[in-house]
């Protein structure tokens, strides 16, 4: 599989950065050399997650993913995984962007957490005020 050819898209949600090959084949989905349901606990709907821009665009079957996922945590991974599968769909077949965007595949989720400021117990909360 290493030496066929693929389509590339890089995806990142908070600290997790994900990218994805989509090979043309018979559906496995296979995330840091582990197949997906293992990486994933199990957790099946986080599975259904990641496969939504394929359910969308109608091509489960069509393709072999392979992913490498770095950073962040669990859900975050997932969002990045997700973002990562619709880049690449949309260069293998252009014409599939408008339905992948208006479902809300192409978004890039640009929220993450917020430093701890000098003199504060986290990033916004402050001791608490005392008049005497």
């Amino acid at each position: 599989m290493a030496d066929s050819k693929y389509v590339y898209g890089l995806g990142r949600r908070k600290s997790a950065t994900a990218t994805a090959r989509l090979y043309k084949g018979s559906g496995t989905l296979t995330i840091n050399d582990k197949p997906a349901l293992e990486y994933l606990s199990g957790n099946k709907t986080m599975l259904a997650e990641i496969t939504d821009p394929l359910a969308i665009a109608e091509k489960q079957k069509s393709y072999d993913i392979t992913i490498v996922v770095k950073g962040g945590g669990l859900a975050g991974q997932v969002d990045a995984i997700k973002l990562a599968i619709s880049k690449a769909l949309v260069l293998e077949a252009p014409d599939l962007r408008p339905m992948l965007k208006k479902a809300g595949m192409m978004k890039r989720d640009p929220r993450e957490k917020e430093r701890k400021k000098y003199g504060l117990r986290s990033a916004r909360k402050k001791e608490q005020f005392s008049k005497r």
